[in-house]
């Protein structure tokens, strides 16, 4: 049809149109025919031969070079780094990787706890999650210290198409403040008060926050850390005074059982990290804004391993040494 509609001088533009192409398109057949006349239309253009694929010895050494150490000082391998190594192309190193899921850039930390009650904390934490008590609140109580009241020293620009917000690397210091929170695993809601300290007497005055707001009737069992403020016996009278609280501690080294930790980490990311704060009330009211909000809309916590798998996964750690 290129052919017919050249034949008969119609605009090149006009061609692809009607067909439905390019315009060079259009020129490529034409110079075949004009090179080949109508044997040049009947059989594909001949083309250089593709580079051939790389060998399956040199892909087991890329991979095998990537699980291992890295020359020299360096405390990873890089693409470019592996690509000198394996005398290949930077782009064929990377193919490698994503075919083998190697992501050598990255690294997740661990630590593996060394409480001899381990398991029993665990089955007993896990057990609160999947299965609640009937006729019991079951919350998660920890506290968030240390938080700064940072104020930028000059304002940033907003994002834009094809640019990022930005926000100045230095900042003024306002102070700090403690955040004190109980999730309520059944439906999600947060128990939140921020203080100036984290010792016993503020644990205490947070724990009558809770009594006060839990129905009467109902069993609170609350999950804890091992902070020395949880243990302090001023807090252990105050429990033995309230009958209706259960304390279960998470163990050492255990704090990724607490289900508040993961409301500490959406407040972080989503309005901490970012924010500028004039001062410390300006902090604590961003907080207690943001209280509010999770509260008008709350999820249920979910917990989705059983005990037996999480215990499966840590037995492949390797022991940690005395």
């Amino acid at each position: 049809m290129i052919v017919l509609a050249s034949a008969e001088r119609r605009p090149v533009q006009q061609i692809a149109e009607t067909v439905g192409i390019s315009r060079p398109m259009v020129w490529r057949w034409q110079c075949r025919f004009a090179e080949a006349g109508v044997d040049g239309l009947l059989r594909d253009k001949t083309r250089k031969p593709g580079k051939p694929p790389i060998p399956a010895e040199t892909v087991a050494r890329v991979v095998a070079l990537t699980c291992g150490a890295p020359p020299r000082e360096a405390t990873h391998w890089t693409g470019r780094a592996m690509a000198r190594a394996a005398g290949i192309s930077l782009r064929s190193v990377q193919r490698i990787w994503q075919a083998h899921q190697l992501q050598p850039h990255r690294v997740r930390t661990f630590k593996r706890s060394s409480d001899p009650e381990f398991a029993t904390k665990l089955v007993d934490v896990v057990g609160l999650y999947v299965d609640p008590p009937a006729h019991a609140v079951v919350l998660s109580i920890d506290e968030k210290s240390q938080i700064q009241a940072l104020d930028r020293t000059q304002p940033g620009l907003p994002i834009k198409p094809g640019r990022c917000g930005t926000m100045t690397h230095d900042y003024k210091r306002h102070g700090t403040t403690t955040l004190f929170a109980a999730l309520n695993v059944l439906d999600g809601t947060v128990i939140g008060r921020c203080m100036q300290r984290h010792r016993h007497a503020e644990f205490i005055r947070f724990l009558n926050a809770i009594e006060r707001e839990v129905p009467t009737g109902k069993l609170i069992d609350a999950v804890v850390d091992n902070y020395a403020t949880h243990k302090h016996p001023k807090v252990r009278q105050w429990l033995a005074r309230h009958p209706r609280w259960r304390f279960h501690f998470t163990p050492t080294s255990g704090s990724w059982l607490n289900a508040v930790e993961t409301f500490f980490s959406a407040l972080t990311r989503k309005r901490i990290r970012r924010g500028s704060f004039h001062s410390i009330v300006d902090l604590q009211a961003a907080i207690s804004r943001y209280l509010d909000e999770h509260n008008a809309d709350p999820k249920p916590f979910v917990w989705t391993k059983s005990a037996t798998v999480i215990l499966n996964k840590l037995n492949r750690l390797p022991v940690p040494s005395v």
